[in-house]
């Protein structure tokens, strides 16, 4: 199983979980993972990787 930020939110997303950005420093990205629901976080994932900045693109959340 990939430890790398982006397979991390799509395997969520594929489960049906939703993201929200938190924060974003212009280095470092912060996302909520959330239930399906919108409602619970799980878990958060914190990087400064390119990849997940490039597939988060302008987005504030993975419904917008």
């Amino acid at each position: 199983m990939s430890d790398e930020p982006v397979e991390l939110v799509r395997r969520w997303e594929r489960s049906g979980g939703h993201w929200r950005v938190l924060s974003d420093d212009g280095a470092r990205l912060t996302l909520s993972l959330v239930t399906c629901d919108g409602g619970e976080e799980m878990s958060r994932v914190t990087s400064d990787d390119e990849e997940l900045r490039s597939y988060v693109g302008g987005r504030s959340a993975s419904d917008d």
